[in-house]
Order: structure tokens, then C-alpha cells, then sequence
């Protein structure tokens, strides 16, 4: 069989990433329901962050995600006029890298050393789904749809209280501290680099092939769920426990409700189901809600601590499904 995997584009499948399960949950959940508005990865250097972005991104779109780089702007981001052009009195529009992301995923990497401007612009256009280009002349509604995520080092600072809780979902990365995934992970790494490696001198790859395929199994899989998303129930009683808990954690304003009410749903159409159950609840509680109760800040690190997974536990625990 002939391998499959472009030579310019050697990412690690997906599904052969190793562990990990709460940042790739993230991602597929903010894919199934794009009105969660994105997700957050905080974690130290080394720990995956990126290498799942943008595989998931290749699995889902065929291509690497748009970066947004540090020092963009304002022009950049939104769109403006071609300059080549305008230096010759000629006005041809420019994309910005928001419309060139449209249909597949913004990424953002070290999203907290970014201009709050600029992050506060993407998160809008995430949140309604309308890009507004209004500048030097231009004034027009671009409809368009990805999913943002953003990445960070929480030892080089954090983001504001205003932006953070605009983040749908947010995730703890962490390094794997058992040995033997870690040894797991190193020996994938080993093997792909090999495949790679043999795929670049010429040879197929059964390795990779599969690999792909898994891929592309795990697609249809998300891309049926998006597509089941609104027609799975959300019950009055799950719905009242989502805003219980959005209110005991102290979140300020609806969107925790909100968010945690859309991640559970889009849970719940990644299993199949029909309806919502607290089950898929008690699974989306801290991604969509730990940055957003007061404490969820100290020392540039997020705090889920057993105190709220009892919240959790007590609140779920107080109707049946």
C-alpha cells in the first residue's frame, strides 16, 4: 500500500497521541459545538500543547492550523488593503488571518503575551460568528466560523479576568508523570519519527497509513456528532443543575451556565445519546468552569481542587438523570 502522508506536512496522527485526554476532549468538544468560543491550554513548555493542536487541526481540515503570531495587528487580524497594491493607488481588500482561518482552527500560541485588543476582537468574532471589517474605507460582515485556541505558560503570566472567562473551555496540560505512558509516548515518538523517515526516502508505511485511517474514523466520528449536536435533549432538571453549579463555584454572569449547558450537549452527541445526563455534566464541569470561579487565578496557576469536584459530586447528586 502507498503511504498517504504529504511531505510537507510530517505531523503525528491524532490518534496516536498518547494520553492526554482532557486537552484532546477540549478540542473535539469546542469542534462539535462551535458557540462554546474556544478553548484555553495552559501548561508548561514540552508538555504536548502544540503537537495536539495541530494534529487535530490536519485531521480535521487536511491542513496545519492559521497561527496568529505575537506582534500582529490590528490590520493583520481583521483584514485591511494589499500594501503592494496601494503603493501603486490601486485598492485590492487583504484577508485577514480571521477569514483565512474560517472553516478550520485559529491558534494562538502564548496567547497571554498577546495585545488584549487583538484577543479581545478574536474572541468577539468567535462569540457571533461575524467578522465586521471596518477600516480605511472598508465596511463589511464576513460570516465565519472556527474554532480559537489559545495556548500559554502560566509562569510567563496569565490573562485578564475579562478575557479568561471568554475562553469557553479551558484545560490544565500537564507532563505525564507515570512512567510507563511515558514510555508509551516515547516509543510512538520513536516509531513515527522512523516511519517518517522511511516514508522520506521513498518507502511506504503501514505504520502511517493506519495511523491515518484512525484518523479519518475519529473524523466522521465528530463530524457526526456537530451534525446531531441540537438535536439531543437537554433535560429541565440537567439544565437547572447546570446553573447550580455555575453559581456554586461563584462564575460571574451566565456564561458558565451557558458553556457548561453546550459542552455537556456536545458530550452527549459524541456518545451517541439522545439526551443529556448528568454523567456528561460531571465530565465538563471543570473544563468549562475552573477558570471562572474566583479563585481560578493564584499565582498564574488554575485551581480545581477537591473542593470543587465535591461541588460537583453533591450538586449532580441531587436529582436523578
Amino acid at each position: 500500500m502507498e503511504s498517504i502522508l504529504p511531505k510537507s506536512a510530517n505531523i503525528l496522527p491524532y490518534t496516536l497521541i498518547v494520553g492526554q485526554k482532557q486537552l484532546k476532549l477540549a478540542l473535539e468538544l469546542a469542534y462539535i459545538a462551535p458557540r462554546i468560543g474556544g478553548v484555553l491550554l495552559s501548561g508548561q513548555r514540552g508538555t504536548g500543547k502544540s503537537t495536539a493542536v495541530r494534529a487535530f487541526t490536519k485531521m480535521m481540515s487536511g491542513k496545519l492550523p492559521v497561527t496568529l503570531p505575537i506582534n500582529a495587528t490590528e490590520d493583520r487580524v481583521v483584514g485591511g488593503w494589499r500594501i503592494d497594491k496601494l503603493m501603486r493607488s490601486e485598492l485590492e481588500p487583504q484577508p485577514g488571518l480571521l477569514k483565512d482561518a474560517d472553516s478550520s482552527l485559529l491558534y494562538i500560541d502564548e496567547v497571554n503575551l498577546l495585545d488584549d485588543h487583538i484577543v479581545n476582537i478574536i474572541l468577539d468574532v468567535t462569540s457571533t460568528g461575524v467578522l465586521e471589517v471596518q477600516r480605511d474605507g472598508q465596511n463589511e460582515q464576513l460570516l465565519v466560523s472556527f474554532t480559537l485556541v489559545g495556548t500559554m505558560n502560566p509562569e510567563e503570566g496569565g490573562l485578564r479576568p475579562q478575557l479568561l472567562d471568554r475562553f469557553g473551555l479551558m484545560v490544565s496540560v500537564t507532563a505525564e508523570t507515570n512512567e510507563d505512558e511515558r514510555v508509551k509516548i516515547l516509543e510512538t515518538v520513536l516509531e513515527f519519527d522512523r516511519a517518517v523517515t522511511e516514508f522520506n526516502s521513498g518507502k511506504s508505511s503501514s505504520y502511517i497509513n493506519k495511523a491515518l485511517e484512525e484518523d479519518q474514523k475519529r473524523k466522521d466520528v465528530l463530524e457526526k456528532a456537530r451534525e446531531k449536536f441540537y438535536s439531543v435533549k437537554m433535560p429541565k432538571n440537567i439544565a437547572r443543575n447546570c446553573v447550580k453549579l455555575a453559581a456554586g463555584v461563584k462564575a460571574e454572569g451566565n456564561r458558565g451556565d451557558y458553556i457548561i449547558a453546550l459542552a455537556a450537549r456536545a458530550y452527549a452527541a459524541l456518545q451517541g445519546v439522545e439526551q443529556v445526563t448528568n454523567e456528561h455534566v460531571a465530565t465538563v464541569a471543570q473544563l468549562a468552569l475552573q477558570h471562572r470561579h474566583p479563585e481560578g487565578l493564584q499565582n498564574n496557576q488554575m485551581l480545581w481542587n477537591e473542593k470543587y469536584q465535591q461541588l460537583v459530586t453533591d450538586i449532580l447528586n441531587l436529582e436523578g438523570d
